[in-house]
């Protein structure tokens, strides 16, 4: 806070001494240097002396002391309040940090839900890895390439989201239920579907490196001894400003990582393609469905655009949950646009009521209300909706196969007469 009146102050007497400029050489000097003595007055270390706790977090859910309750709500274990974000006032940068280790561990949670509660297995990505090879993985039911009936993809969104999360916010401060794609995958197990839950956005990993800055060469041309003493006097000042800076902006000389992408798996649009050549497409199922939420729609859009002929053969629906997909941007053709009209349908961010048709100016498929304005939110909101959508399209595949006309060749009237 003080930091924060201090910037104030001097951007105050900056834009009054900007305004009342003089034109005289004499003046602008004057005023130049009344304003460095009143910098030079203001101590940077002494402000910077309210330094942030160390940046060492809790390593499971228990040493934080929270966990979920009855109703999947994360709670802490003593109070029984609600996360508090800002732990310390005024460290917004801290308590960031603070949320983001938190959030690792609630990524950790979900996977051990996903195994105990879901009985999903985990299967490591590109399957013919080598053991220190970097590594994604998804996560699928016992049955999902040997189901001969029905099949349920799910992807989520971009950003720090991971297998089997819709939003981590969701997750900390409302529950699981709302953040996570657990109610999907138990429905969907309990109707009969085999499934398979996408990890798009896991396509590197990090290995921490100390941060290197560049440093200024060295010029090495003769100069005035006075010169170069004032050269030196003006690098050392500079040097110092900038350290006292560095150490206001990263006070803790945190590491920055290194990534080191995956193979066939370094972006989600890829991890898409390579879960599809390797699971989906060698599934037994009849009848694939998808649910994608937000960037997993333009996921979806791309994989449709690459395997065209495959997921037009084996996908019968798709929902979408506030998709951030362009089918201008992403080329999709005239073919595509057809089948997504007949097979896709988009549950957007809205204020009308649930299932209520929304206009949209791109030709793609039909949009509907998700029955929230919040875009995390629209996966959940639209849940039944989803599997209700899903169910008819399995009904009017059926209807469709039952009703198509048995074609008699000489081959089945010949086997039929040997039988006889």
């Amino acid at each position: 806070m003080l930091i924060y009146q201090v910037i104030c102050i001097f951007l105050l007497v900056w834009k009054t001494m900007a305004q009342n400029q003089p034109d005289g050489r004499e003046e602008k000097d004057r005023n130049s240097t009344a304003l460095k003595d009143l910098l030079s007055r203001i101590d940077l270390e002494e402000l910077m002396k309210k330094d942030e706790p160390p940046l060492q977090f809790p390593k499971t859910l228990e040493e934080f002391e929270y966990s979920f309750n009855e109703k999947g709500q994360l709670r802490h274990t003593k109070t029984g309040e609600p996360y508090v974000f800002n732990y310390h006032e005024d460290m917004h940068r801290w308590n960031q940090k603070r949320y983001e280790a938190l959030g690792e561990i609630i990524t950790h949670c979900v996977y051990e839900l996903l195994e105990k509660e879901c009985h999903l297995k985990k299967v490591y990505l590109p399957v013919d890895a080598t053991e220190d090879e970097p590594k994604s993985f998804i996560f699928m039911s016992e049955d999902a390439t040997t189901n001969p009936d029905k099949l349920m993809i799910l992807i989520h969104g971009n950003g720090v989201v991971r297998v089997g999360q819709w939003a981590r916010r969701l997750i900390i401060n409302e529950d699981l239920d709302s953040g996570t794609q657990i109610p999907f995958i138990k429905r969907a197990m309990d109707e009969g579907y085999g499934v398979i839950v996408l990890n798009t956005n896991e396509n590197y990993i990090e290995v921490e490196q100390l941060q290197k800055h560049m440093q200024s060469p060295t010029n090495d041309i003769d100069e005035p001894v006075e010169k170069k003493e004032k050269k030196d006097d003006s690098q050392k000042e500079t040097k110092k400003q900038r350290d006292v800076y560095e150490k206001y902006r990263n006070p803790q000389k945190e590491k920055e990582p290194k990534h080191i992408p995956i193979r066939d798996n370094s972006t989600p649009e890829e991890h898409a393609l390579y879960v599809w050549d390797h699971f989906i497409s060698r599934s037994s199922a009849k009848n694939v469905v998808f649910v994608a939420h937000s960037y997993g729609g333009l996921v979806f859009l791309e994989l449709m655009i690459q395997r065209e002929a495959e997921v037009k053969n084996k996908v019968i629906s798709v929902a979408l949950t506030d998709s951030v997909h362009n089918v201008w941007h992403q080329e999709a053709g005239k073919s595509v646009l057809d089948w997504m009209q007949e097979h896709c349908r988009n549950w957007v961010s809205s204020s009308e009521p649930l299932d209520t048709p929304v206009e949209f100016m791109l030709p793609d498929c039909p949009r509907v209300s998700a029955g929230t304005e919040r875009h995390e939110l629209t996966s959940w909101k639209s849940f039944n909706s989803i599997i209700k959508y899903f169910t008819q399209a399995l009904e009017a595949q059926n209807t469709e196969t039952k009703s198509k006309p048995t074609v008699i060749t000489r081959s089945s009237n010949r086997k039929k007469s040997e039988e006889l």
